[in-house]
């Protein structure tokens, strides 16, 4: 006697919101790829992420639909809704984090070790086409303020050398952060001042942030100060305080290490 086997219908919309959300993380895949590109432009990086949040709203909205049909008809797919609505939450959960992130830390995108006077970016051909062509201007005093209250302990890095082997432990510190040497300023001249341009990548989207460093010579000391802004966006979520305070660490590493 032949077995008859009845499938149980799926519910459509079910099998759709997985692809849909499947859909969206790769889109944000695409999005981080992009960003990642040597000459990448901010702006379309965002815009590509933006699209993959959509996605994962879209994705979730029809996981609830699909189970509300599978509940009301009886129908399969709950699984595939079920997994829909996780990946595009998790998704999700990534802007929704840096939105917490923004209520508790200040709105600002400019951190220096120096808020008197600041380091200031290099404005030759060659540092102006690794910046896009963008000048920074000067922090405001209302980001000064904001600094000095959230960031206390952000302070300029004093090491006991001369201001040649501070230049090459400041180079390999940068070297080992990973940032992108755009321009460099050996110490000497009649002010003895040397200077660094580098550039260093969001680690998810690759957005560019802007950094200069600046070596003064002391008596038998060399004051390394370093200033990081954010190129998008009028908030950095804590992120430029954050990589000071790690080239600090390993810059005294590197002078230990000596």
């Amino acid at each position: 006697m032949r077995r008859i086997i009845i499938e149980e219908p799926v519910s459509r919309i079910a099998v759709w919101s997985r692809r849909v959300a499947v859909f969206a993380l790769a889109v944000a895949a695409i999005a981080a790829a992009i960003g990642h590109l040597p000459n990448a432009e901010p702006r379309a990086t965002l815009s590509v992420f933006a699209a993959a949040l959509v996605l994962a709203g879209a994705a979730m909205l029809m996981a609830v639909a699909g189970l509300a049909t599978i509940w009301r008809l009886g129908r399969g797919g709950a699984g595939q809704a079920v997994a829909a609505f996780l990946m595009g939450a998790g998704l999700l959960a990534f802007p929704l984090w840096l939105a917490v992130a923004a209520l508790r830390l200040p709105p600002i995108s400019d951190v220096s070790t120096d808020l008197v006077e600041p380091p200031t970016f290099s404005r030759s051909a060659r540092a102006q086409a690794a910046r896009a062509g963008t000048t920074r201007p000067e922090p405001t005093a209302d980001m000064r303020e904001a600094q000095r209250r959230f960031y206390p302990g952000i302070e300029p890095i004093v090491l006991d050398v001369e201001p040649e082997d501070a230049f090459k432990l400041v180079l390999k510190a940068a070297q080992a952060m990973r940032w992108r040497i755009v321009e460099e300023t050996r110490p000497g001249g009649r002010s003895g001042v040397g200077h660094i341009d580098a550039v260093d990548r969001t680690l998810f989207l690759g957005l560019p942030d802007d950094i200069a460093i600046r070596l003064r010579p002391l008596v038998g000391q060399t004051r390394v100060d370093i200033r990081s802004a954010s190129r998008v966006g009028r908030h950095d979520l804590g992120k430029n305080a954050a990589r000071l305070r790690a080239f600090a660490e390993e810059l005294l590493t590197q002078a230990e290490a000596r």
